[in-house]
């Protein structure tokens, strides 16, 4: 972070947006990295400072890198829309994701037209 100071609001906010993002509630989280729900809360909210193998739990329960929870990607940044995607897939049946695919080149190919 080239001795920036780390932004623990910014993180929980992020871990916050990935954790909505997959439909997990901040109980299930806690359940998972095995805190409190408490904790997980101020964790999102910045009134406590994680440690470190938290953090990495954390991440490893939402199944997204540790870069995507310390740094503000831009919205259309590759890496992070790409593990949203997966995770939204990886809870799809087969039949689901075929059809996902369908719906994704049918919207590229819309794109492509008029963009």
């Amino acid at each position: 972070m080239d001795g920036e100071k780390m932004d623990y609001y910014e993180i929980g906010q992020r871990i916050r947006r990935f954790r909505k993002a997959r439909g997990i509630t901040q109980e299930q989280l806690a359940e998972a990295v095995g805190i409190s729900v408490t904790h997980m809360s101020h964790i999102e909210t910045a009134n406590t400072k994680l440690s470190l193998p938290v953090f990495i739990d954390i991440a490893q329960a939402l199944e997204v890198r540790t870069d995507a929870l310390l740094h503000d990607y831009a919205a259309g940044s590759v890496d992070c829309s790409m593990e949203e995607i997966i995770a939204v897939l990886e809870r799809c049946s087969a039949k689901e994701s075929r059809i996902i695919a369908e719906l994704v080149k049918a919207a590229k190919q819309s794109f492509d037209m008029y963009l």
